[in-house]
């Protein structure tokens, strides 16, 4: 089925809504691993994703898309931003810049401060959000979700796709995870750019601690209407293995402990050769999908254990 006005085609999966574009080019499931490298703390790991930033800006020309981290993750990148943004050393870096969210939490209000946006605003600064060309969060406070993720989407292929996709590792049961909010047996494949997905209690709860232990300012009100949202909106797996680079960061074991053995598994569990399997496999645990990508670099710290 193609939604209407526009290019996307649409399938539903045991509830699960995936959009995904025409492409009749042949997937590459080659199998590049994971070579994480070990920093000594957050603050390094933010400076590490800032240096990443900062080779793109020097490889390329015009404007840098990237799709900002919530959570733990890339607090300290972004409060490394957000001390930059008062000053006026990186202003050209800053307005060549269109930034967009990921992943959210839906229906939702947008000034929630269970949102990814009102985290990003709050240590990002005013300054950051006034000097970037732009900013792209995924709408959330509206009956038809589908329609606006197809127009950020839409916005997204207009700029010319990412150049950086800063990602995260979440934690499943059964030893998964997932990346941006990929669920496991989701039925994301390789051409979804974006889903739709029901909300699972599991997610909620890993929201919600992660938002609370990064410092966020949340309040009773917020947590219902978080706790009462049904969809996940998120990024496919299209989208990211079609970013030009991919920086993975991992900050939190030790308030996320399930992270330890989920990272392992990511690390040390092989993609079948045959695409069927592949397939399964990617399904079962989706954080495998970073596995096929030629230009990752994941950022850990040593609590991981490895």
């Amino acid at each position: 089925m193609i939604t209407q006005n526009s290019q996307f085609t649409r399938v539903e999966d045991n509830k699960n809504v995936w959009l995904s574009k025409k492409n009749n080019q042949e997937f590459n499931f080659t199998d590049y691993g994971i070579h994480p490298t070990i920093l000594s703390n957050e603050a390094e790991v933010g400076q590490a994703m800032l240096n990443e930033l900062y080779s793109t800006a020097a490889s390329k020309e015009g404007d840098i898309n990237i799709a900002l981290l919530g959570g733990r993750g890339a607090q300290e990148l972004h409060r490394l931003l957000g001390e930059l943004a008062k000053t006026t050393e990186q202003d050209q870096l800053l307005a060549r810049l269109n930034v967009f969210t990921q992943d959210a939490l839906a229906p939702l209000s947008m000034n929630n401060s269970f949102s990814f946006v009102r985290d990003f605003e709050r240590i990002l600064g005013d300054a950051f959000f006034k000097k970037i060309k732009s900013f792209t969060p995924m709408q959330t406070d509206t009956k038809d979700l589908e329609s606006a993720l197809i127009k950020y989407l839409n916005k997204l292929e207009e700029l010319g796709g990412l150049d950086i996709f800063f990602i995260g590792h979440g934690p499943e049961e059964n030893q998964a995870s997932h990346l941006a909010y990929i669920k496991p047996f989701s039925g994301a494949q390789n051409h979804h750019i974006a889903g739709i997905i029901p909300i699972s209690s599991s997610i909620l709860e890993h929201h919600i601690s992660k938002f609370k232990a990064g410092g966020s300012l949340v309040n009773e009100s917020d947590e219902k209407e978080c706790r009462s949202a049904e969809y996940i909106l998120t990024l496919g797996p299209a989208a990211i293995l079609q970013a030009r680079k991919i920086i993975q960061s991992l900050v939190d074991a030790d308030s996320a402990p399930a992270k330890v053995q989920t990272y392992k598994n990511v690390l040390t569990t092989s993609l079948s050769s045959d695409k069927n399997e592949a397939l399964a496999q990617l399904n079962a645990n989706p954080g495998l999908w970073i596995r096929l990508h030629p230009n990752t670099k994941s950022f850990v710290l040593p609590n991981l254990g490895l």
